[in-house]
């Protein structure tokens, strides 16, 4: 498509935080951590642990990446590291630091239960870890969609009741807090622990994203070894509070906004994202952009796929060269929040691909996306940009994990999208989408642009009707506009496109929903 239309650029901005009955809120209320000093050990030593990201019952990644394990040793003596499981013993020693140990353990294959002890040189202590498991570690990032919890799913309670069925799904949950400088260890809010509906079903945005608990489980049903699930996501937050100094100044960004808080420019970065680098993963997956949907939204289509490559050279760094330089990278496409409003929502979808349309593209490679425009709700108790309708999301966010990370063949990931727009005559267009296709037919979801001139985001546009054709087309009537005047044209660019899967256009088995897209023809 994108060498049959030439996309349009946007030059748009202001804030979007959370809103609930039309008020600003902050769901995210600040709530007690775990002290990240005191990790669940057997026995803990007063100069020697580890970094508070491990814990017992952790996953650490699985073969054929190594796993880093670090930690803290009050003197110079050297650090020796044990590893004891189904697989043998392996032993590491590592020298300490600036007070810091770390070990690369070798190659591990999923499964478990390990136990991983530290003891020091002219010392009796040792911490130890128990009940570690090797799998795919998910790190799991975003705004208040991410951390919309599972008890507030519309159906909560047949939810909760799944967590003890997936014993081999562990969750860790990264406590909020922010900071003016990088630093190198976390607070931690829900220790490495195996998923109970306790832990699923504590409070409003609290205890534990619905998204990630439930991309991990449908992971794990396909791949059927351990996954390891870190969620780090702050309500109301902005990319740019995610984003590195390399990221904010790449993409020209200024000032933040007048408010202090976790808006601020990589304030989100340096305490809740850089003490992970060291850790090995499999992938991310994300859900923001409501709040940049007003603020540097014209910046967003450099912001967003920046940050995912700044992540990627970060962690693979950080990970000694384990984590892939290219992981892959999972995102949900806004879904909805107000009718009839124009409120920046398709313009961030738009951005969110680089403008492309679709994921993966030539600028974000080895990404994919769950569209959820189709997913709207009303009557959320928690207002309308924050639908329950999580299991969506995170179905189609397990498709493309399946087909991009994991390299599955005949997966279907992708909705539909149009690869030519051409002319039969004076008054139809008839659109040409990559596969076969689930059509109705649409009175307003199509629009056109009667100019010679090409039309911006806010110009006049105009609905047309659209009929479905063939297994792969449909058509679209321009009306009165002549042809020659049918500059641009566009596809669901609206917050509120259609009802609860009720769009004109999925794939031929209703079960990916067709993106938005603009052209000019």
């Amino acid at each position: 498509m994108r060498g049959l239309c030439v996309f349009l650029a946007v030059s748009l901005g202001v804030f979007l935080a959370h809103c609930r009955d039309g008020k600003t809120v902050s769901p995210e209320a600040t709530r007690p951590r775990q002290d990240a000093s005191e990790p669940r050990f057997l026995s803990a030593g007063r100069e020697l642990r580890f970094a508070s990201y491990y814990g017992a019952g952790m996953v650490l990644q699985r073969a054929p990446e190594r796993a880093v394990v670090w930690g803290y040793g009050g003197r110079k003596a050297p650090v020796l590291l044990t590893l004891a499981g189904p697989q043998g013993r392996g032993i590491y020693n590592s020298s300490v630091a600036d007070g810091i140990w770390r070990v690369m353990l070798d190659p591990v294959d999923a499964g478990g239960p390990y136990n991983i002890t530290v003891t020091q040189e002219g010392s009796s202590s040792s911490v130890t870890l128990t009940d570690v498991l090797f799998g795919d570690i998910w790190l799991c990032g975003g705004q208040s969609n991410m951390a919309f919890t599972v008890a507030q799913l519309l159906n909560a309670s047949e939810e909760l009741a799944q967590a003890s069925k997936f014993p081999s799904v562990r969750i860790f949950m990264v406590a909020l807090e922010q900071s003016d400088e990088e630093m190198t260890d976390l607070t931690v809010e829900v220790p490495w622990s195996v998923p109970t509906a306790a832990l699923l079903g504590e409070g409003n945005f609290t205890h534990f994203s619905a998204v990630c608990w439930l991309f991990g489980r449908y992971l794990f049903k396909s791949l059927q070894y351990p996954i390891g699930l870190v969620q780090s996501c702050w309500g109301g937050t902005p990319v740019e509070a995610w984003s590195s100094s390399r990221v904010i100044q790449h993409c020209g960004v200024k000032d933040s906004m007048d408010s202090a808080g976790p808006i601020q420019k990589s304030v989100l970065w340096n305490a809740m994202i850089h003490p992970l680098l060291n850790m090995t993963l499999k992938g991310a997956i994300w859900y923001q952009g409501e709040a940049n949907s007003a603020y540097n939204r014209d910046k967003y289509n450099c912001t967003f796929p920046s940050m995912i490559d700044d992540w990627r050279t970060a962690f693979h760094s950080g990970s000694g060269n384990q984590t892939a330089s290219d992981f892959p990278f999972g995102f949900v496409q806004l879904s909805t929040w107000k009718k009839n409003a124009a409120d920046g929502f398709p313009e961030i979808r738009w951005h969110q691909t680089a403008d492309y349309g679709f994921a993966p593209n030539e600028r974000m490679k080895h990404t994919f996306m769950a569209v959820a425009l189709d997913l709207p709700d009303a009557e959320s108790p928690w207002g309308s940009i924050h639908p329950r309708f999580k299991q969506d999301a995170a179905y189609r966010l397990m498709l493309g994990a399946r087909a991009v990370a994991y390299g599955e063949k005949g997966i279907s990931f992708q909705g539909p999208y149009p690869i030519s727009v051409n002319t039969t005559n004076t008054t139809h267009l008839v659109i040409t989408y990559n596969q076969d296709i689930s059509a109705t037919q649409s009175e307003n979801i199509f629009e056109i642009c009667c100019s010679k001139e090409p039309c911006g985001y806010d110009s006049s546009w105009t609905h047309v009707p659209m009929m479905p054709q063939g297994p792969t087309t449909v058509t679209v009537l321009v009306g009165k506009c002549p042809m020659r005047d049918v500059s641009s044209l566009r596809y669901a660019w609206t917050d509120w496109p259609c009802d609860f899967k009720a769009c004109p256009i999925y794939s031929a088995d209703r079960v990916l929903p067709a993106p938005p897209f603009i052209c000019q023809l």
